[in-house]
């Protein structure tokens, strides 16, 4: 391409934001653009049953899922036969955990670190502990909010890392190959969860250098569900419990249950979506699908980078205000406190004025606690691609009232 794809007006696409509500909870849920909603709607209405090809209503059942798998591989840069539907990534990584666990022994090692949502430190701490394995965590700087050298938890012993692509509490983006890259050495395997990374860059699962990625499409305007994808040859190694006459063939194995064919008829269509978010004249025609969502995320950077540029500095600017952590490479969300008010009365203040900010340790806990938070945490604002200007000077004008 001969300059960058351009971010295209979307928020016309958007029902929920003709409310009027200033969004800043994306990291907790997106808004969901009208063609996913008629996507779901669509598939529900179609007739729909069980998989098969005997019959037009089972090759259509077949179709949405393979449709599915097919845009989660484009939207992670992963095999399709690799993808692993389920309701949350909080249960797929626990499932996965204790799939795992059962070849961990005492003196095995387990590493998760302290800049990642619960979901992705619990399940590994649970399995561990029930295998007699050690846990060892990747610790944090608390004042900038940068992970710490790999090389201080990861050793010969470790079998499993898992570590976040970004922090949903304040943003950093850690060296991800890098932690991967010394998992690996060690011949460990390395869980990223990029839950709220995919929200806001292009997501290349093998530049990564992850064994396993994991991301919930809700966060990202679709519903939800979650969504694991890993090398179909690592899932082919593993056997997780499962009902006697279910398949054991891959990636269906990991699936408990009839999946919810509608929500992945959701997935498809919100890849889709992503795809087309750039302008249309910034972006060659004959891209691939997965060319398409990498140039429209990084449409999608450029977009956030100005908006959190706007946000921050003027954050910055009033009193009483402390920024938390000052990551370097970041996603564009921001974690802040106002002097003599509690995170829920400025959430509450804010949402009295039609701007969705809430205050929290949003599952991030161990990080919470690192940074000096406790578990009450702080005021958190996400940015969006739908974010716009109106939205962060409603948000400062709406704090600037709080500290006059």
């Amino acid at each position: 391409m001969s300059h960058a794809p351009v971010l295209r007006p979307i928020r016309d696409d958007f029902p929920a934001l003709s409310l009027g509500v200033a969004h800043f909870d994306g990291p907790g849920g997106s808004q969901v653009p009208r063609a996913v909603a008629d996507a779901v709607a669509g598939a529900m209405t179609a007739g729909l049953g069980q998989r098969g090809s005997g019959t037009a209503t089972e090759r259509r059942t077949q179709a949405v899922v393979a449709d599915a798998r097919a845009a989660a591989g484009d939207l992670l840069g992963a095999d399709p036969g690799g993808v692993v539907f389920g309701r949350s990534m909080t249960q797929l990584t626990f499932d996965l955990a204790r799939t795992l666990a059962r070849g961990w022994a005492p003196g095995d090692e387990v590493v998760v670190s302290r800049l990642d949502h619960d979901a992705n430190v619990r399940p590994w701490v649970i399995a561990a502990e029930r295998a007699g394995a050690t846990v060892r965590w990747l610790d944090l700087d608390p004042v900038t909010g940068e992970l710490d050298d790999p090389a201080t938890a990861i050793g010969p012993r470790t079998r499993l890392v898992a570590v976040t692509a970004a922090s949903n509490l304040i943003g950093t983006r850690p060296d991800v190959a890098a932690v991967t890259r010394a998992a690996r050495e060690v011949g460990a395997l390395s869980y990223v969860d990029a839950v709220h990374l995919v929200p806001h860059a292009a997501v290349d699962a093998t530049a990564l250098g992850a064994d396993v990625v994991v991301c919930s499409p809700y966060k990202l305007f679709g519903p939800h569900l979650g969504v694991l994808a890993a090398p179909p040859a690592l899932l082919e190694r593993l056997h997780p419990d499962k009902l006697l006459p279910s398949t054991d063939a891959v990636p269906e194995r990991f699936e408990l249950g009839t999946l919810p064919y509608e929500l992945l008829a959701g997935v498809t269509a919100a890849v889709d979506y992503v795809a087309g978010l750039a302008e249309a004249s910034s972006v060659p025609a004959e891209l691939t699908r997965r060319e398409r969502v990498v140039a429209s995320m990084g449409a999608v950077e450029r977009h956030e980078e100005t908006l959190l540029a706007r946000l921050l500095d003027g954050l910055a600017a009033l009193p009483g205000v402390t920024l938390v952590g000052s990551p370097a490479h970041r996603t564009p969300t921001v974690l802040f406190s106002v002097a003599g008010h509690p995170g829920p009365r400025v959430h509450a203040h804010l949402g009295a004025l039609g701007v969705n900010a809430p205050a929290g340790n949003f599952y991030a806990l161990e990080t919470s606690r690192r940074l000096g938070l406790g578990d009450e945490g702080a005021v958190r604002a996400g940015l969006a691609a739908y974010s716009s200007d109106d939205d962060v000077d409603r948000l400062l004008a709406g704090v600037s009232a709080l500290v006059r």
